[in-house]
C-alpha cells in the first residue's frame, strides 16, 4: 500500500518525483562537501553549473539565491543547506525564506515558540 501524498499548505513535498527533478541540482550540492569544489563554484559558477547540466529553472534559482525556487526546481533542503552556507545564509535565513518572514522575525518566532535563534 503506497502513502497518500498530502498538500501541507505553503511546503514542496519531496517525493521521488521531485527527487528525480532535482537530482543534478542535489548531486552540485552534495560536491560541496568538498572545499575544492565550493571554491571552483565561487570561481565560475556558470561553468560549476554546466559540469553538472543544471537546468534553465534550476540555474535561475541558485543565481537568485532563492531557496524556495531550488526546492520548487527538486531540491532537497539537505542538499541546499551546502549551497546556502557558501552563499553565507544561515538557517534563520532559509528559514526566513521558506516562511516569507523577515529573518528578524522569523528569530522573534522562534523565541516566542520557545526554540533558540
Amino acid at each position: 500500500m503506497h502513502a497518500e501524498k498530502h498538500a501541507i499548505p505553503g511546503t514542496t513535498p519531496f517525493d521521488g518525483d521531485m527527487a528525480r527533478r532535482g537530482y543534478e541540482l542535489n548531486a552540485m550540492c552534495y560536491s560541496f562537501n568538498d572545499a575544492e569544489n565550493r571554491k571552483a563554484f565561487l570561481e565560475d559558477e556558470d561553468a560549476y553549473c554546466d559540469k553538472f547540466n543544471l537546468t534553465e529553472e534550476q540555474r535561475r534559482a541558485v543565481a537568485a539565491r532563492d531557496v524556495l525556487a531550488m526546492i520548487a526546481a527538486g531540491g532537497n533542503i539537505y542538499y541546499l543547506a551546502k549551497l546556502a552556507g557558501i552563499f553565507g545564509l544561515s538557517v534563520q535565513d532559509l528559514g526566513a525564506q521558506q516562511t516569507g518572514m523577515s529573518v528578524d522575525d522569523f528569530k522573534a518566532k522562534l523565541l516566542a515558540e520557545g526554540m533558540e535563534a
